[in-house]
């Protein structure tokens, strides 16, 4: 296992910066989640540590190593593509060995290790086969064995899960998290899903534009998001957001809404001190799952718009003074559209937003 550091990275191509000053440390065995949208520099800044890329400034260490200059067959690295990159023409057994072929490394070792890794993995019957008589999963499987049995300080992925469907793209979601828990290899995963962001990492650093826009643990990007950009990003259905103004009504914090509808939101009562904010204009965030049906004391009244079963549970859309939010309630929830619902915010579940800079304002 081996730590990352990445000190003031930056990468120009001409006028156009794509990375901007990066800086990153990573522990030995920790699995970092690169998440952003497409063009927002996150395979860029993995092809810089695998030295495919070369950074236009900054540093970058694998251990206590200054790699900058490194090749990358020498930097001791692992990395499994969305593109499988296999050899059609070998089977597996020499797919999964080939690296440690070229190296020279001797054949009973190299057979235990590709027989190991087979195993782990669960294609240890499909030894004999071409990758074009393998599924989609399979030869994913394949090309994380090759990566396996090279013994890597570090594992890189860039998106290795794109091309596989959706109940494929679950399974497998499950064997990276597996083999990581086994190997306990340092580990830079690049995605734009954020599910698979939430479920792998240890931590999520959510890029945009070349900046990392917050850098934490999963709960912490998902409850307490630095922007609305990350708000945004991450959940599906994405935080709701409504614009307004704070004030104080009847010993109460409440968002008196923007629009040409304007309508009252009853805050709860959360750790914030809300009453200094009486006055400012904000942006709320609540989660769609924060809402609960409360037809007696509802701290927000709206007409229904959408209702979406979805089995486990009903997603209504909610009009509600010239805006709309969606709410994640029960699937038992009988509603119609165009009839009147009140729902209640659970406690501690709201996020504020400056309207101007898109902060989170603690």
């Amino acid at each position: 296992m081996s730590t990352l550091t990445l000190n003031g990275v930056r990468k120009s191509f001409g006028a156009l910066d794509v990375l901007q000053s990066i800086d990153l440390q990573l522990e030995d065995g920790e699995f970092l989640v690169l998440l952003g949208p497409s063009g927002c520099g996150k395979s860029t800044l993995l092809n810089i540590v695998a030295g495919l890329e070369t950074p236009t400034a900054g540093e970058i260490f694998i251990g206590e190593k200054k790699v900058n200059d490194v090749h990358p067959k020498n930097r001791n690295i692992a990395m499994v593509f969305q593109s499988y990159a296999l050899y059609p023409t070998m089977p597996v057994e020499r797919n999964i060995g080939f690296g440690l072929e070229m190296r020279g490394v001797e054949t009973d070792t190299r057979k235990r290790a590709v027989d190991g890794a087979a195993r782990m993995l669960q294609v240890d019957h499909l030894l004999d086969r071409k990758p074009g008589q393998l599924s989609g999963g399979q030869r994913q499987r394949v090309a994380m064995g090759r990566a396996i049995v090279r013994e890597p300080e570090l594992f890189l992925f860039d998106e290795p899960l794109s091309n596989l469907d959706a109940k494929l793209r679950a399974e497998m979601r499950t064997e990276i998290k597996r083999l990581h828990n086994r190997l306990g290899t340092t580990v830079v995963y690049v995605t734009h899903d954020q599910i698979e962001a939430m479920t792998l990492g240890t931590r999520i650093a959510v890029m945009k534009g070349g900046v990392i826009q917050q850098l934490a643990d999963p709960m912490t990007t998902y409850e307490k998001p630095a922007n609305m950009f990350v708000a945004g990003f991450i959940g599906s259905p994405s935080m709701n957001f409504v614009t307004g103004t704070l004030a104080q009504e009847n010993g109460a914090i409440v968002l008196k809404t923007d629009g040409k509808d304007p309508t009252t939101i009853r805050l709860p009562r959360v750790a914030a001190n809300l009453d200094g904010l009486a006055g400012r204009n904000v942006v709320l965030g609540v989660r769609p799952e924060s809402f609960q049906a409360n037809a007696s004391t509802p701290d927000l009244t709206g007409t229904i718009d959408v209702v979406e079963p979805t089995g486990p549970d009903t997603l209504v859309v909610l009009a509600l003074g010239g805006q709309t939010i969606t709410a994640r309630l029960g699937p038992k929830l009988t509603v119609s559209t165009g009839e009147t619902l009140g729902l209640s915010i659970q406690p501690d579940s709201i996020s504020l937003f400056d309207p101007q800079s898109g902060d989170r304002i603690e």
